[in-house]
Parts: C-alpha cells; structure tokens; sequence
C-alpha cells in the first residue's frame, strides 16, 4: 500500500531535489504544491503537474514541508488543522519545532529529518568529478542522515525515517536525535561555528593571495592540509602534528577565539538563533 504524500513547495530549492528523488518511487502516491509560476515551470519540465494545497491535503498520510522556515509558521497554521487525525508533518530543518511555532494538535505527528551531507573525508566521495555531489540526495554520493520524532507515537518514527532515507538517498546510516539535539547540529554548530570558522579560513586564504600567492596553489595546498588536519583533530589516523605545530596552534588560538566563546552553542542561544530563523517575534 502506498502512502499518500503531500509535498509543499515541491518547485524551489529544496522541493525539487525530492521531486526529483521520489517522483519514481513506487511507494509514494505524491501531490505536488507549488505556487510559484517559475517553480511550476520547473516541474513541468520534469513532466510533473501541480495540484491545490487543499486537493493535497485531502486524505494525506504525509506533508514534506520543502518551505522557507520563516513560512513554516504561517503554512503550518493552515495546513496542520485540515490534516486526518494520524498524519504526519514531516520538516526538514529544526527551527521550526524547536522554536514552538507549530500548531498544538496531539493527533498528528511531527517528524525532522537533515541531511549529514556527503562527507569529504569518505571513501566514496566524488570531489573530483566535474559536477560533485556536494548536498547529497542525487542518488551517487553516499551520506548520513538525522532524524527526530518531535511529537507523535514511538510507531511513526520507522515511517519518517524510511521517508528520510528516500528523500536523501543512498543513505549509508541514520542518527536518532531529540530536537534540542538536531538544532545544537544545526544551526549552533554547522552553521554558527563551523560556517563562521570556514568562512574566516577563507578570508585567510584570500589574504594569503593578496601577498602574491598564486591563488591555485594556495587552493591546492589548504584543501589538502584541512583534509589531513581535519584526520589528525578527529582522531582517524595516528599521525599526530609536530610539537612546533601544536606550539603555534595554541598561541594562535589565544588571539583568534575570546574566552567563552562556547556560549554560541548554548541551548540558550541556540534558541535565539531558531527564532530568528523561523521569523517568531
């Protein structure tokens, strides 16, 4: 028996990379919702037509939410009250839940799924390919998934995750989390720190450049140490850094980081930043 899907904003960014993965998957009966003319277009270039919100909603096992999260209050509030009592809303990023804006319906299940992303430190990544698998979900690079039954019966939890493996796969393994747990991932420490910290590597290797560098090698050369280095600091080989090179990690890091600068990965702050991203006043 297949379930019945409702897949909202099923034309942008996000909708489409599930379009497109699910679209031949004989176990989903899917409803495409798209509003957006050029997102409409897209699919019908795929060969796909779209339906009302309300015809989709109609007898729905499942709602994908492939939506801006700062929407996901407002549709929600629509959606979630024509649902069958047993649905599940299915969100594709924490903020949302863990900044409470969802509608308070104990009858439907909410369940949060986030790719891992396909790891560059793996042995089946495609990094060299001329088009690279960077996000995942295309059905080449293998990755990993988190998932979080944010309400609803112990029993909806194998029909989100097998949904979760659909959307993104070939998955290799999923991670069970709480939703506290999914937004400390996401946005604290992907997003805030890590971002953040790459981001400002990047503006190292630019300034690098700028003093004459050949911006190639420099390229070269970072990708490859952040590769080796990213192996010695997460402990997947033995080759440990030289005692000049711990020397001046630890001096630099005294000028790079202010003490306390844990505190963005607070639960405290972290609540701040989903609400920032799920637009909540």
């Amino acid at each position: 028996m297949s379930t019945r899907l409702a897949l909202l904003g099923a034309g942008g960014k996000m909708g489409l990379r599930i379009t497109d993965r699910l679209s031949d998957e004989p176990n989903y009966e899917i409803s495409y919702v798209e509003p957006a003319e050029e997102s409409q277009t897209a699919l019908a270039e795929r060969g796909i037509s779209t339906t009302s919100q309300d015809e989709a909603l109609d007898g729905a096992d499942v709602v994908v939410m492939a939506v801006p999260d700062r929407l996901i209050d407002p549709i929600s509030d629509e959606v979630v009250p024509k649902l069958d009592s047993g649905a599940m809303v299915v969100l594709l990023d924490p903020a949302a839940a863990y900044a409470g804006v969802l509608p308070d319906r104990e009858d439907v299940s909410y369940f949060i799924t986030h790719p891992c992303h396909p790891s560059f430190v793996t042995a089946d990544t495609t990094m060299g390919d001329e088009n690279p698998d960077w996000f995942g979900g295309q059905g080449r690079d293998t990755q990993d998934v988190v998932c979080a039954l944010h309400q609803g019966p112990e029993e909806a939890y194998e029909l989100g995750e097998q949904i979760a493996r659909d959307m993104n796969a070939p998955v290799r393994r999923t991670h069970r989390l709480t939703t506290e747990q999914m937004a400390l991932l996401e946005p604290a420490l992907g997003e805030t720190l890590a971002a953040t910290l790459i981001d400002t590597i990047h503006d190292g290797m630019e300034e690098i450049v700028d003093m004459g560098v050949p911006e190639e090698a420099a390229f070269d050369f970072l990708m490859g140490h952040l590769r080796i280095e990213i192996a010695i600091i997460f402990g997947m080989t033995d080759f440990p850094f030289s005692d000049a090179a711990q020397d001046k990690m630890e001096e630099a890091r005294t000028e790079l980081l202010q003490d306390g600068w844990t505190a963005v990965l607070s639960p405290d702050r972290t609540k701040e930043s989903v609400r920032d991203i799920a637009d909540v006043d």
